[in-house]
Protein backbone atom coordinates (compact mmCIF):
# COMPACT_ATOMS: atom_id res chain seq x y z
CA UNK A 1 0.00 0.00 0.00
CA UNK A 2 1.03 3.41 -0.76
CA UNK A 3 1.88 5.65 1.60
CA UNK A 4 -0.71 8.91 2.45
CA UNK A 5 0.93 12.02 0.44
CA UNK A 6 2.06 14.86 2.31
CA UNK A 7 0.50 18.14 1.29
CA UNK A 8 0.72 19.38 -2.47
CA UNK A 9 -1.37 20.85 -5.08
CA UNK A 10 -4.03 18.55 -6.80
CA UNK A 11 -4.49 19.64 -9.86
CA UNK A 12 -6.59 17.52 -12.43
CA UNK A 13 -6.18 15.83 -16.01
CA UNK A 14 -7.47 19.10 -17.76
CA UNK A 15 -4.90 21.86 -19.64
CA UNK A 16 -1.96 21.93 -19.64
CA UNK A 17 1.82 21.79 -17.46
CA UNK A 18 2.58 24.34 -14.70
CA UNK A 19 5.49 26.58 -15.54
CA UNK A 20 8.85 25.56 -15.61
CA UNK A 21 9.56 26.47 -12.25
CA UNK A 22 6.59 24.73 -10.84
CA UNK A 23 7.68 21.79 -12.36
CA UNK A 24 11.23 21.81 -11.72
CA UNK A 25 10.22 22.17 -7.81
CA UNK A 26 7.79 19.63 -7.58
CA UNK A 27 10.20 16.59 -8.87
CA UNK A 28 12.68 17.76 -6.40
CA UNK A 29 9.52 17.54 -3.73
CA UNK A 30 8.79 14.00 -5.14
CA UNK A 31 12.35 12.97 -4.88
CA UNK A 32 12.76 14.30 -1.46
CA UNK A 33 9.19 13.05 0.26
CA UNK A 34 10.06 9.40 -1.78
CA UNK A 35 13.54 9.10 -0.53
CA UNK A 36 11.83 8.57 2.57
CA UNK A 37 11.72 5.17 2.26
CA UNK A 38 13.44 2.13 2.68
CA UNK A 39 11.01 -0.08 2.10
CA UNK A 40 11.58 -3.42 -0.75
CA UNK A 41 14.45 -5.70 -2.04
CA UNK A 42 16.29 -5.41 -4.56
CA UNK A 43 16.23 -8.18 -7.60
CA UNK A 44 18.64 -10.82 -6.99
CA UNK A 45 17.00 -14.03 -9.49
CA UNK A 46 19.66 -12.16 -11.86
CA UNK A 47 23.10 -12.23 -9.68
CA UNK A 48 24.07 -8.16 -11.86
CA UNK A 49 21.04 -7.02 -10.45
CA UNK A 50 21.78 -8.34 -6.78
CA UNK A 51 24.81 -6.26 -6.85
CA UNK A 52 23.18 -2.74 -7.47
CA UNK A 53 23.55 0.26 -4.75
CA UNK A 54 19.66 -0.03 -2.92
CA UNK A 55 20.33 3.66 -2.34
CA UNK A 56 20.21 4.95 -5.81
CA UNK A 57 16.96 7.11 -6.85
CA UNK A 58 16.56 9.40 -9.75
CA UNK A 59 12.91 11.00 -11.10
CA UNK A 60 12.69 12.45 -14.13
CA UNK A 61 9.53 14.33 -15.99
CA UNK A 62 10.00 15.16 -19.51
CA UNK A 63 7.20 17.39 -21.06
CA UNK A 64 5.91 17.37 -24.82
CA UNK A 65 7.59 20.55 -26.00
CA UNK A 66 10.91 19.20 -24.88
CA UNK A 67 11.53 20.12 -21.26
CA UNK A 68 13.46 17.68 -19.39
CA UNK A 69 13.21 17.96 -15.63
CA UNK A 70 15.36 15.95 -13.09
CA UNK A 71 16.32 15.00 -9.76
CA UNK A 72 18.75 12.46 -7.76
CA UNK A 73 20.12 10.10 -9.90
CA UNK A 74 18.16 11.04 -12.65
CA UNK A 75 21.24 10.33 -14.87
CA UNK A 76 22.29 6.92 -13.59
CA UNK A 77 22.64 4.34 -16.04
CA UNK A 78 20.73 0.60 -15.36
CA UNK A 79 19.07 -2.07 -17.32
CA UNK A 80 16.03 -1.23 -19.16
CA UNK A 81 14.61 -4.90 -18.42
CA UNK A 82 10.57 -5.55 -18.97
CA UNK A 83 9.80 -1.37 -19.91
CA UNK A 84 11.68 -2.64 -23.08
CA UNK A 85 8.34 -4.60 -23.94
CA UNK A 86 6.22 -1.17 -24.25
CA UNK A 87 8.49 0.74 -26.96
CA UNK A 88 9.22 -3.29 -28.87
CA UNK A 89 5.15 -3.74 -28.88
CA UNK A 90 4.96 0.04 -30.24
CA UNK A 91 7.66 -0.62 -33.35
CA UNK A 92 6.17 -4.41 -33.96
CA UNK A 93 2.54 -2.68 -34.15
CA UNK A 94 4.28 0.23 -36.27
CA UNK A 95 5.12 -2.48 -39.17
CA UNK A 96 2.46 -5.00 -38.95
CA UNK A 97 -0.56 -2.96 -37.88
CA UNK A 98 -3.01 -2.96 -35.20
CA UNK A 99 -5.02 -6.04 -36.17
CA UNK A 100 -2.78 -8.59 -36.89
CA UNK A 101 -0.59 -7.54 -33.35
CA UNK A 102 -3.49 -7.82 -31.63
CA UNK A 103 -4.93 -11.56 -32.98
CA UNK A 104 -1.54 -12.70 -32.24
CA UNK A 105 -0.62 -11.53 -29.12
CA UNK A 106 -4.06 -10.15 -27.44
CA UNK A 107 -4.46 -7.26 -24.83
CA UNK A 108 -6.22 -8.86 -21.74
CA UNK A 109 -4.50 -8.54 -18.02
CA UNK A 110 -3.74 -12.26 -16.87
CA UNK A 111 -3.86 -11.61 -13.38
CA UNK A 112 -1.25 -14.03 -13.26
CA UNK A 113 2.58 -12.98 -12.61
CA UNK A 114 4.42 -11.78 -15.29
CA UNK A 115 6.42 -15.05 -16.10
CA UNK A 116 3.83 -17.34 -15.52
CA UNK A 117 3.45 -20.91 -17.85
CA UNK A 118 0.03 -21.02 -16.30
CA UNK A 119 -1.61 -18.52 -18.23
CA UNK A 120 -0.26 -19.77 -21.61
CA UNK A 121 -1.83 -23.20 -21.39
CA UNK A 122 -5.52 -21.79 -19.96
CA UNK A 123 -5.28 -19.91 -23.33
CA UNK A 124 -4.40 -22.72 -25.44
CA UNK A 125 -0.92 -21.22 -26.25
CA UNK A 126 -2.02 -17.66 -26.56
CA UNK A 127 -0.13 -14.70 -24.91
CA UNK A 128 -2.86 -12.55 -23.15
CA UNK A 129 -0.65 -9.55 -23.80
CA UNK A 130 2.62 -8.19 -24.50
CA UNK A 131 4.02 -6.58 -20.83
CA UNK A 132 4.11 -10.70 -19.84
CA UNK A 133 6.56 -12.45 -20.48
CA UNK A 134 5.27 -14.65 -23.21
CA UNK A 135 3.56 -11.92 -24.91
CA UNK A 136 6.69 -10.29 -25.01
CA UNK A 137 8.45 -12.68 -26.40
CA UNK A 138 6.12 -13.49 -29.08
CA UNK A 139 6.40 -10.19 -30.06
CA UNK A 140 9.79 -9.81 -30.46
CA UNK A 141 9.86 -12.79 -32.74
CA UNK A 142 7.04 -10.68 -34.64
CA UNK A 143 9.87 -7.69 -35.84
CA UNK A 144 10.40 -8.00 -39.25
CA UNK A 145 13.72 -9.59 -39.98
CA UNK A 146 15.86 -12.07 -42.00
CA UNK A 147 17.79 -12.72 -38.72
CA UNK A 148 18.53 -12.41 -35.22
CA UNK A 149 20.63 -10.28 -35.84
CA UNK A 150 18.93 -8.32 -38.20
CA UNK A 151 15.90 -8.26 -35.63
CA UNK A 152 18.28 -7.16 -32.88
CA UNK A 153 19.58 -4.25 -34.94
CA UNK A 154 16.04 -2.99 -35.30
CA UNK A 155 15.09 -3.33 -31.84
CA UNK A 156 18.70 -1.17 -30.80
CA UNK A 157 17.61 1.44 -33.71
CA UNK A 158 14.01 1.61 -32.44
CA UNK A 159 14.06 2.14 -28.78
CA UNK A 160 17.27 4.13 -29.13
CA UNK A 161 14.77 6.54 -31.20
CA UNK A 162 12.08 6.58 -28.20
CA UNK A 163 14.89 7.72 -25.94
CA UNK A 164 16.50 10.03 -28.50
CA UNK A 165 20.23 9.01 -28.09
CA UNK A 166 22.23 5.65 -29.07
CA UNK A 167 21.42 2.95 -26.28
CA UNK A 168 24.54 0.35 -25.39
CA UNK A 169 24.00 -2.99 -24.48
CA UNK A 170 25.15 -3.27 -20.87
CA UNK A 171 27.05 -7.27 -21.50
CA UNK A 172 27.39 -7.93 -17.96
CA UNK A 173 23.55 -7.67 -17.09
CA UNK A 174 22.75 -9.70 -20.80
CA UNK A 175 24.94 -12.42 -19.71
CA UNK A 176 23.92 -12.82 -16.53
CA UNK A 177 20.47 -13.13 -17.46
CA UNK A 178 21.18 -15.54 -20.95
CA UNK A 179 22.66 -17.62 -17.59
CA UNK A 180 19.92 -17.90 -15.55
CA UNK A 181 16.86 -17.41 -18.09
CA UNK A 182 15.47 -20.92 -18.34
CA UNK A 183 12.31 -20.65 -18.19
CA UNK A 184 12.29 -17.60 -20.49
CA UNK A 185 13.78 -20.45 -23.40
CA UNK A 186 10.92 -22.88 -21.88
CA UNK A 187 8.27 -20.26 -23.06
CA UNK A 188 9.55 -19.94 -26.10
CA UNK A 189 9.56 -23.43 -26.85
CA UNK A 190 5.90 -23.38 -25.78
CA UNK A 191 5.14 -20.54 -28.13
CA UNK A 192 6.59 -22.43 -30.62
CA UNK A 193 4.67 -25.80 -29.92
CA UNK A 194 1.33 -23.82 -29.69
CA UNK A 195 1.77 -22.31 -33.15
CA UNK A 196 2.12 -19.20 -32.10
CA UNK A 197 5.82 -17.66 -33.32
CA UNK A 198 7.25 -18.32 -36.33
CA UNK A 199 11.14 -17.58 -35.78
CA UNK A 200 13.39 -19.81 -33.84
CA UNK A 201 12.06 -19.52 -30.26
CA UNK A 202 15.48 -20.09 -28.37
CA UNK A 203 16.39 -16.78 -30.97
CA UNK A 204 13.95 -14.90 -29.95
CA UNK A 205 14.45 -15.26 -26.35
CA UNK A 206 17.95 -14.09 -26.77
CA UNK A 207 17.15 -11.09 -28.91
CA UNK A 208 14.38 -10.39 -26.03
CA UNK A 209 17.40 -10.76 -22.62
CA UNK A 210 19.37 -8.58 -25.32
CA UNK A 211 16.68 -5.64 -25.69
CA UNK A 212 15.85 -6.18 -21.60
CA UNK A 213 19.84 -5.21 -20.98
CA UNK A 214 20.08 -2.41 -23.08
CA UNK A 215 20.95 0.80 -20.80
CA UNK A 216 19.10 3.79 -19.95
CA UNK A 217 18.08 6.49 -16.84
CA UNK A 218 15.47 8.04 -15.66
CA UNK A 219 15.59 10.53 -17.98
CA UNK A 220 15.78 8.26 -20.57
CA UNK A 221 12.49 6.89 -19.62
CA UNK A 222 10.72 10.32 -18.99
CA UNK A 223 11.93 10.75 -23.06
CA UNK A 224 10.80 7.81 -23.90
CA UNK A 225 7.53 8.20 -22.58
CA UNK A 226 7.24 11.53 -23.57
CA UNK A 227 7.43 10.29 -27.31
CA UNK A 228 4.52 7.90 -26.99
CA UNK A 229 2.44 11.11 -25.21
CA UNK A 230 3.57 13.45 -27.88
CA UNK A 231 1.38 11.50 -30.22
CA UNK A 232 5.12 9.45 -31.38
CA UNK A 233 7.39 12.14 -31.69
CA UNK A 234 10.30 12.31 -29.74
CA UNK A 235 9.76 15.54 -28.27
CA UNK A 236 13.75 16.52 -27.97
CA UNK A 237 14.77 15.37 -31.38
CA UNK A 238 11.59 15.73 -33.14
CA UNK A 239 11.85 12.57 -34.56
CA UNK A 240 8.94 10.44 -35.45
CA UNK A 241 9.09 7.39 -34.16
CA UNK A 242 5.45 5.92 -34.48
CA UNK A 243 2.16 6.92 -35.63
CA UNK A 244 -0.07 8.47 -33.36
CA UNK A 245 -2.69 5.38 -33.22
CA UNK A 246 0.45 3.50 -32.79
CA UNK A 247 1.02 6.01 -29.54
CA UNK A 248 -2.09 5.04 -28.52
CA UNK A 249 -2.41 1.29 -28.76
CA UNK A 250 0.81 1.18 -27.03
CA UNK A 251 -0.87 3.70 -24.03
CA UNK A 252 -4.04 1.35 -23.94
CA UNK A 253 -2.07 -1.79 -23.23
CA UNK A 254 -0.20 -0.29 -20.46
CA UNK A 255 -3.28 0.83 -18.60
CA UNK A 256 -4.69 -2.48 -18.57
CA UNK A 257 -1.35 -4.38 -17.91
CA UNK A 258 1.97 -2.41 -17.61
CA UNK A 259 2.25 -3.64 -13.84
CA UNK A 260 0.93 -7.06 -14.15
CA UNK A 261 -1.25 -8.67 -11.51
CA UNK A 262 -1.06 -5.10 -9.42
CA UNK A 263 -2.30 -2.80 -12.83
CA UNK A 264 -5.38 -2.20 -11.14
CA UNK A 265 -4.01 -0.96 -8.23
CA UNK A 266 -1.60 0.96 -10.23
CA UNK A 267 -4.65 2.81 -12.02
CA UNK A 268 -6.76 3.09 -8.54
CA UNK A 269 -3.50 5.00 -7.23
CA UNK A 270 -1.43 6.96 -10.20
CA UNK A 271 -4.27 7.02 -12.62
CA UNK A 272 -2.23 6.68 -15.79
CA UNK A 273 -0.64 3.94 -18.46
CA UNK A 274 2.85 2.79 -16.80
CA UNK A 275 5.40 0.29 -16.97
CA UNK A 276 8.21 -1.37 -14.28
CA UNK A 277 11.23 -2.91 -15.12
CA UNK A 278 12.80 -5.43 -12.04
CA UNK A 279 15.92 -3.25 -12.21
CA UNK A 280 14.24 -0.83 -11.02
CA UNK A 281 13.13 1.47 -13.54
CA UNK A 282 9.23 2.93 -13.86
CA UNK A 283 7.72 5.00 -16.78
CA UNK A 284 4.68 7.07 -16.85
CA UNK A 285 2.49 8.20 -19.60
CA UNK A 286 0.42 11.51 -19.20
CA UNK A 287 -1.09 11.51 -22.97
CA UNK A 288 -0.69 15.36 -24.48
CA UNK A 289 1.33 16.25 -21.81
CA UNK A 290 4.50 14.34 -21.01
CA UNK A 291 5.64 11.35 -19.13
CA UNK A 292 7.71 10.65 -15.31
CA UNK A 293 10.51 8.43 -15.28
CA UNK A 294 11.98 6.88 -12.51
CA UNK A 295 14.54 4.77 -11.35
CA UNK A 296 15.35 3.13 -7.89
CA UNK A 297 15.76 -0.56 -7.23
CA UNK A 298 14.30 -1.69 -4.16
CA UNK A 299 10.66 -3.56 -5.08
CA UNK A 300 7.72 -4.54 -3.62
CA UNK A 301 7.02 -7.92 -3.63
CA UNK A 302 5.49 -7.48 -7.35
CA UNK A 303 8.52 -6.26 -8.89
CA UNK A 304 7.77 -2.78 -8.75
CA UNK A 305 9.86 -0.07 -7.95
CA UNK A 306 9.01 1.38 -4.08
CA UNK A 307 10.24 4.55 -4.21
CA UNK A 308 9.52 4.94 -7.55
CA UNK A 309 5.36 4.40 -7.22
CA UNK A 310 5.79 6.76 -4.35
CA UNK A 311 7.62 9.30 -6.60
CA UNK A 312 5.14 9.14 -9.52
CA UNK A 313 2.19 9.21 -7.15
CA UNK A 314 3.10 12.80 -5.75
CA UNK A 315 3.98 13.56 -9.18
CA UNK A 316 0.70 12.30 -11.00
CA UNK A 317 -1.31 14.56 -8.39
CA UNK A 318 0.55 17.52 -7.79
CA UNK A 319 0.67 18.16 -11.89
CA UNK A 320 -2.53 17.25 -12.48
CA UNK A 321 -1.97 14.08 -14.42
CA UNK A 322 -4.11 11.25 -13.50
CA UNK A 323 -6.66 10.55 -16.28
CA UNK A 324 -9.14 9.36 -13.82
CA UNK A 325 -9.67 12.87 -11.86
CA UNK A 326 -11.96 15.45 -12.54
CA UNK A 327 -13.78 18.65 -10.71
CA UNK A 328 -16.70 21.25 -11.03
CA UNK A 329 -16.84 22.95 -14.24
CA UNK A 330 -16.17 26.48 -13.31
CA UNK A 331 -17.66 28.47 -16.35
CA UNK A 332 -21.40 28.26 -15.64
CA UNK A 333 -24.47 26.38 -17.72
CA UNK A 334 -24.12 26.61 -21.20
CA UNK A 335 -26.56 28.67 -22.75
CA UNK A 336 -28.86 26.03 -23.82
CA UNK A 337 -28.69 24.11 -20.71
CA UNK A 338 -31.68 22.79 -18.95
CA UNK A 339 -30.97 26.24 -16.71
CA UNK A 340 -32.21 28.37 -19.09
CA UNK A 341 -34.72 26.48 -20.72
CA UNK A 342 -33.29 26.57 -23.90
CA UNK A 343 -32.98 24.25 -27.17
CA UNK A 344 -30.17 24.58 -30.06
Amino acid sequence: MLADLPPAPHRISTGSLPGWDEVDRLVIEAHAYAKASTDGEIATYIPRLAAVDPELFGVSVAEVDGAVHTAGDAEVAFSIQSISKAFVYALVIERLGHEAVRERVGVNNTGLPFNSVVAIELNNGHPMNPMVNAGAIATTALVPAASAEERWAAIQDGLSAFAGRRLELDGEVYTSEADTNQRNRAIGTLLQAYGRIDADPLAAVDVYTRQCSLLVTAADLAVMGATLADGGVNPVTGQRVVSASVARDTLAVLASTGLYERSGEWLFEIGLPGKSGVAGGIVTVSPGKGAIGVFSPRLDPAGNSVRGQLATRFLSQALGLDVFASDVHQHGPHPYSREKGGTP
